[in-house]
């Protein structure tokens, strides 16, 4: 048997039906804040050329990389290993050698999203 909502001509609050809003309304915001989606690879190259290409291999126009010790970003970006997630989170506490870049949530994961996006 359902359970009727409305009484007359007032309004009622149904319990099921603000579950099933609340449940809906936190899946979406989940889909709209994933990192692959909200990510522009783009703005993250930009982040790549002033930040990492002194010691990385960014993009197939850069001349030269300063360290042929250091991974290009086409070995991290294949690496099944390394996802947008893993990247972004590495990012945000790099090892002591990278630059403090105080990046924003939004440009690690532009910039990781760059780097998954050169996997060969």
């Amino acid at each position: 048997m359902m359970q009727r909502c409305s009484r007359g001509g007032t309004k009622t609050v149904c319990p099921l039906k603000l579950m099933t809003f609340s449940v809906a309304a936190i899946a979406a915001g989940m889909v709209a804040l994933s990192p692959a989606q909200a990510a522009d690879p783009d703005a993250g190259k930009a982040l790549a050329v002033q930040w990492c290409s002194s010691c990385h291999l960014v993009s197939d126009d850069q001349p030269t990389a300063a360290s042929a010790s250091t991974p290009s970003f086409y070995d991290i970006g294949s690496d099944p290993d390394w996802t947008v997630e893993s990247i972004a989170t590495f990012l945000a506490d790099p090892h002591p050698k990278m630059p403090d870049m105080s990046l924003t949530t939004i440009e690690t994961t532009n910039l990781a999203s760059y780097i998954k996006s050169l996997a060969r």
